[in-house]
């Protein structure tokens, strides 16, 4: 017996990393999974390394391998009639909509007044308008099935605690919380629960892999401190476990928690 037999959670970004993880552990705790990944290079600024359709071919795998089943698609969070679709979809095949996973996003680096206008608003336009769309497209669909259940929006220390060299994420984390805030309360009296995680470093490739992170701070070595860690890289399987606590954590709802490694206190 699983801790999510018999229900259907919705993840965005599930190609690789966090997203992908989250999906294996849901599948194994006997969860249906609604997936979908853009599977390629969002902007011409991206300076780590980009999922593709070969690394969504592997989650629905692994899904597979973990005993859940799974509709998973190619497609872009900014895209409503998208979601909505694969929404619709994913009700008629499975039959129910419990948890959401509002996991995909995307980074970038530089000072505020030096980042290009299409730096800005790609980020913006995808971790917030983005995970906005997601909350559109699958609402109604958590409503209709009247399962109560879980919205989880993955945020970011970032959030918490803004950054040098990253305005345009900063924002877009920090608008997250207030975005998650007023759904908490949207949906409290359908006993939909709604939370927001806040990594920080995660052991995925736009985590340990953007070469850009590093030269920023060589250009600008006093920002470095605003940046320092006391305590190692989160793996995917701690932010899972977060994930997977909050979609079982019944009195749990407008909670913020930050999986990084007290970086955002210490």
């Amino acid at each position: 017996m699983g801790q999510f037999d018999g229900q259907v959670v919705y993840i965005t970004g599930i190609a690789r990393g966090q997203g992908r993880n989250h999906a294996v552990r849901f599948a194994a705790e006997g969860a249906s999974i609604i997936g979908m990944d853009i599977a390629a290079r969002v902007a011409d600024h991206q300076t780590y390394p980009t999922a593709t359709e070969d690394d969504l071919a592997e989650t629905v795998r692994l899904v597979e391998e973990a005993g859940g089943k799974i509709l998973a698609r190619k497609g872009d969070t900014r895209d409503l009639a998208f979601q909505e679709q694969l929404v619709a979809d994913g009700f008629e095949l499975f039959g129910r909509l419990d948890h959401v996973v509002a996991n995909a996003g995307i980074l970038t680096w530089g000072l505020t007044w030096e980042q290009t206008e299409e730096q800005f608003t790609d980020v913006i336009d995808v971790n917030l308008v983005g995970t906005w769309k997601t909350l559109k497209a699958t609402i109604p669909t958590m409503r209709k099935a009247r399962n109560g259940g879980s919205i989880t929006i993955i945020s970011s220390t970032a959030g918490l605690k803004a950054m040098p060299n990253q305005a345009s994420y900063s924002a877009s984390k920090f608008a997250l919380r207030g975005l998650a805030q007023s759904v908490a309360k949207e949906l409290g009296p359908k006993h939909i629960r709604v939370n927001t995680v806040h990594p920080y470093a995660v052991h995925t490739p736009m985590g340990v892999e953007d070469t850009s992170a590093f030269k920023s701070f060589e250009d600008w070595p006093e920002h470095f401190p605003s940046m320092m860690n006391h305590y190692p890289i989160a793996s995917v399987d701690d932010l899972s476990d977060a994930v997977l606590y909050l979609a079982g954590a019944k009195a749990v709802t407008g909670a913020e928690f930050a999986i990084d490694m007290g970086s955002s206190k210490v």
